[in-house]
């Protein structure tokens, strides 16, 4: 047995033309509200209030914000207002201590200098950390401003 499964379920039907229940209610009070305050009040008064009331109805009939209806918006606009608000702040600041402190200080062992060519230095600097590891670098290329020497554990064990 074969069943029909409904589809466009979160598209309210148009009841009134191309309005839907809520469209159509949102207009007819609208116009209502525009039509006692056209009644009631002189005109330089109302029609301000009146211009107000058309563009709020508007809004709420067909105005969506964010993908949603303008009227959520409006209702959470209320709460925020309304509502009390809860702030925290937290003052928990760690004490860091003097040897923490001076490490965070410390400047790195080895600044690399700034020079015309970038590639250049770097590839100079490669090719002696290479030399330094495979033991043939001579004493005038371990300068002060090249990277020392460094030690593997093999040759720890023989020194």
């Amino acid at each position: 047995m074969q069943f029909q499964v409904p589809q466009f379920i979160e598209v309210e039907d148009k009841i009134f033309g191309p309005l839907t229940f809520k469209q159509f209610i949102y207009v007819v009070g609208g116009a209502g509200g525009a039509y006692v305050l056209w009644r009631m009040l002189p005109s330089f008064v109302a029609a301000p209030l009146i211009l107000g009331i058309g563009i709020l109805t508007v809004s709420l009939a067909f105005l969506k914000y964010n993908g949603r209806p303008f009227i959520n918006a409006v209702e959470h606009g209320f709460y925020y207002m309304m509502r009390t608000k809860l702030y925290l702040w937290s003052n928990k600041t760690s004490k860091k201590t003097n040897v923490a402190i001076q490490l965070e200080r410390k400047t790195p062992d080895y600044i690399p200098k700034l020079s015309d060519s970038k590639l250049r230095e770097l590839a100079w600097s490669l090719d002696i950390k290479e030399r330094i590891a495979a033991g043939v670098a001579s004493e005038g290329e371990l300068g002060s401003d090249s990277v020392m020497a460094m030690r593997t554990s093999k040759d720890a064990l023989v020194k």
